[in-house]
């Protein structure tokens, strides 16, 4: 799999089919191994000697002076340690390298080697060096999964990317919050081969003396009272009973601590967990610190922390009026309560035991056979509308009867009513059930709490997450906007977890739709609801669209659903589309000059045999259309649009006016001719022509939308310093191309 962004090429990032993209410049010789994760070719270096054994990439790669790279490999070895290092060239050619830090142990399992580094002054170029040293001759040290280029960062994260990556660069980013001190350590720590926002360097904190110990960023990102932010951080615990957490500190302007949320991670073991904390920032709140710690700590025991991120709070379940603490329970049961019944709610325990999202549930412990029930906060709600209460269930054992209901209050909290719907049945299976109520919410009311009747059978648990309360709309939302020449499909009520099929019906045919990581064929849902647009949607037709659901393990079809239809159209009948797949933002919209005539050539060979009138005819199938399109540009807005459209070379998909005959097809574009109609330079019209040859659709996912505008930017990000972060080029921002 290719890394997004990376300098590096493919041959040389996953060491397949060959590895040419290296070369062994000091004390090692190279050859090509196998068991890779990225593709099974691995980097295998033999030490000559003992001592230091290098290698680098062959190629050196076009660097800013000034500018922050990221480099990163999967390291495996039992026989020793490693580092890698980002070695820079300047124009004068002298050299200087930005090493990692070598890991703590030797290890057999792959597991993540960073850095990170500034450009220095004068650099040019880059290349990426990989080292360990040998203690004898024949020591053995495996590579792959490379990558050189942008530092990888979490969308929205109000913390630098030194803060996120656990100090790729050094500590600065980090201080003493209490009774220990502070380090940069590499612990071996194996993340998934498709990861890329963790390993490497993380920020050790070394307890002093024994008592609570933390430390806290020492970056303070501005928020805005009556926002919800969330905070995580990736913790590895000294000891399994160690009691670690994170915590959100709100400061007023004057740096006067408001009030704090914690999130106290339930550790299984001594691996990486992450643990989350949220909340809404206090009136009087102008910044935050992200801050990490130990209560009851031994001297001498060390928390690592890594990946740690600050951002406004996700919606779970999108709609949902309900916090980011209600709905996940990532950091305790937030506001939930047993309102009667002999039940018990607690945060499930320890990490990772169960959850439908995240790490963790509510978990309803029922002493014996009968009914409780569990409430909410209550949240601020539009009368006469209808609402739906609902949650994620799975019993520990038995069948479970829970039935969402809601309880509605007017401006002044007095109650009003409450739903008495007829409860559900939640098997205990090892599945998550999703059950819900729509009800509509009384004229006077404003605020209302989700009331969950839950009947036990017998003595046990029932584990709930992801509750929500949302405004109930329709299952589909599909509108076209020929302006754009797209229709947007938005899809509810789908189940996270499962596998999407997204198919587009129109004139008795039916082709599966782009989203953004290419096509949607099982593609894994990690949200209730999608929207997509589609922009190869056939013009003129009646268009309808239809997913199917289906349980990732078993196959088996959860859902079947069709949406109402709807059709594009051209204003006038002589406009042509030039779109791009995979950049619509590149889409333009011309006049036709000249319809293309088409041609489908064929491969084949004429013999002649002697004394035979018909000859043989030796041949391949017919291939494709072939023609020329010629098309007005009638000003150098419309100009510059359409050299934009060429620009990448990907295939277009060009779409006519119904009726004239054509089809719609997508052509690679050969040599453009742009002809003036007349000598004189300030006649702005253009006759282009534009030789097409009919291909298949390309490969790969819609990047961004046509629709992305400056206000887009304004509306989405609070600084120029947060949109400069999310992407890694200005060409990027333009196309809402970001980071990871």
């Amino acid at each position: 799999m290719a890394i997004p962004g990376n300098l590096l090429s493919a041959t040389t990032e996953m060491v397949d089919p060959d590895t040419s993209g290296w070369s062994a410049i000091a004390n090692c010789t190279k050859a090509l191994g196998s068991g890779g994760r990225n593709g099974d070719g691995v980097l295998t270096l033999t030490s000559s000697a003992s001592g230091e054994m290098q290698a680098a990439t062959v190629a050196w790669y076009s660097v800013t002076a000034g500018v922050t790279y990221q480099a990163f490999v999967d390291a495996s070895s039992a026989n020793q340690p490693e580092r890698i290092g980002i070695q820079w060239i300047k124009s004068d050619l002298t050299t200087v390298t930005t090493w990692s830090l070598t890991t703590s142990a030797a290890s057999a399992t792959w597991h993540r080697v960073s850095v990170a580094g500034v450009a220095p002054v004068g650099a040019v170029r880059a290349r990426l060096l990989l080292s360990a040293t040998a203690s004898a001759s024949g020591k053995t040290h495996y590579f792959e999964n490379a990558y050189l280029g942008q530092p990888f960062r979490t969308s929205g994260n109000l913390l630098s990317f030194n803060v996120e990556s656990g100090g790729e660069i050094d500590a600065s980013g980090w201080a003493v919050d209490a009774n220990c001190t502070i380090s940069r350590d590499a612990p071996v720590a194996s993340w998934a081969v498709d990861w890329y926002l963790s390993g490497g360097e993380v920020i050790k904190a070394t307890v002093t003396a024994n008592g609570d110990a933390s430390i806290k960023t020492a970056e303070t990102p501005t928020v805005t009272p009556g926002t919800e932010y969330r905070g995580y951080a990736y913790l590895n615990p000294p000891t399994s009973s160690s009691s670690c957490w994170v915590e959100l500190r709100w400061y007023n302007a004057s740096n006067t601590l408001i009030s704090s949320k914690r999130g106290t991670l339930a550790a299984p073991g001594t691996g990486w967990y992450r643990q989350y904390t949220s909340g809404i920032a206090p009136a009087g709140a102008a910044t935050c610190v992200l801050a990490a710690g130990i209560t009851s700590a031994t001297a001498g025991q060390a928390l690592r922390v890594e990946g740690i991120v600050v951002q406004v709070a996700p919606q779970v379940v999108p709609g949902s009026v309900l916090t980011y603490e209600d709905t996940s329970f990532e950091q305790g049961v937030g506001s939930w309560t047993i309102s009667s019944g002999t039940a018990t709610i607690a945060r499930s325990s320890p990490w990772g035991t169960a959850a439908y999202g995240g790490s963790y549930a509510l978990t309803v412990t029922a002493p014996a056979a009968g009914t409780s029930v569990l409430a909410s906060a209550r949240y601020s709600v539009t009368a006469g509308v209808s609402w739906r209460a609902q949650g994620q269930f799975a019993p520990a054992s038995g069948t479970w009867q829970v039935g969402p209901n809601i309880h509605w209050y007017d401006g002044s909290g007095t109650s009003i009513s409450r739903s008495a719907l007829a409860a559900d049945p939640v098997l205990a299976n090892g599945d998550w059930w999703q059950t819900w109520n729509d009800i509509t919410a009384p004229a006077n009311a404003a605020s209302a709490a989700i009331e969950i009747d839950i009947t036990a059978p017998a003595a046990g648990t029932l584990n709930m997450d992801w509750a929500a309360l949302f405004e109930a709309l329709p299952s589909w939302d599909v509108e076209a906007d020929s302006d754009l020449g797209l229709v947007t499909v938005t899809m509810r009520d789908l189940v996270s977890g499962d596998a999407l099929t997204l198919y587009r019906v129109a004139g008795g045919s039916q082709a599966i739709v782009r989203g953004p990581d290419g096509w949607l064929q099982g593609t894994t849902l990690t949200s209730t609801q999608m929207v997509v647009e589609d922009y190869e949607a056939p013009i003129g037709q009646d268009v309808t669209y239809r997913r199917e659901l289906y349980v990732p393990s078993t196959g088996a079809l959860q859902q079947s659903a069709t949406s109402a239809a709807v059709s594009l159209s051209m204003a006038d009948p002589s406009d042509v589309w030039l779109k791009d797949p995979l950049q619509p933002q590149r889409n333009v919209l011309l006049t036709a000059a000249v319809a293309p005539d088409w041609a489908r050539p064929i491969e084949q060979t004429e013999n002649r045999i002697r004394g035979r009138r018909n000859s043989v005819i030796l041949y391949d199938v017919r291939g494709g259309l072939t023609g020329t399109l010629q098309v007005w540009t009638a000003s150098d807005a419309e100009r510059l649009a359409l050299h934009f459209a060429l620009d990448t070379g990907h295939p277009l998909l060009i779409q006519l006016s119904p009726g004239l005959g054509i089809e719609d097809v997508y052509v690679s574009v050969g040599e453009a001719t742009e002809a003036r109609l007349v000598p004189y330079g300030g006649e702005p019209r253009r006759l282009w022509s534009l030789p097409l040859t009919q291909v298949d659709a390309p490969i790969g996912g819609v990047g961004g939308s046509a629709a992305w505008t400056v206000q887009d930017l304004v509306l989405t990000w609070d600084t120029v310093l947060d949109a400069s972060a999310a992407y890694a080029t200005v060409l990027d921002m333009v196309l809402d191309s970001r980071q990871v």
